[in-house]
């Protein structure tokens, strides 16, 4: 069995690591950098998002917590997709035009899930 400590630590060390790389890739994409379509910049995301999902779901399952009969983690999961929708746009969508809004809108969604994870509300304000 896993230790919830040490998947609470690997969740929360994915929540830093995912939001620093996506910064980092706005700047990027900002500026017009080449890194950006580095394999590695476009790969190694994923996999901390993915290990983001899973321990999140990992944290649910332990605490007998899940999507639909938990309103707040519900709330977290579709601010998720738009974070991951808002996010896509923004650093490989169309114009610049675009770009800025999305980009805002996945700050706004990502500030929102810390939110809710920190309140356990899905109406943290």
């Amino acid at each position: 069995m896993i230790d919830y400590s040490l998947l609470k630590l690997t969740h929360l060390s994915c929540v830093v690591l995912s939001i620093t790389g996506f910064t980092l890739r706005a700047g990027l994409m900002l500026t017009g950098s080449r890194l950006l379509r580095r394999r590695w910049v476009r790969t190694v995301p994923h996999f901390i998002d993915t290990l983001l999902f899973f321990s999140g779901l990992g944290l649910a399952y332990l605490r007998h917590q899940y999507p639909v009969t938990t309103p707040w983690l519900t709330a977290k999961l579709a601010a998720l997709v738009l974070y991951v929708l808002a996010g896509a746009v923004a650093l490989r969508g169309a114009k610049l035009s675009h770009r800025i809004p999305a980009l805002l809108l996945a700050y706004a969604s990502f500030a929102y899930m810390v939110g809710v994870a920190l309140t356990k509300n899905p109406l943290p304000w």
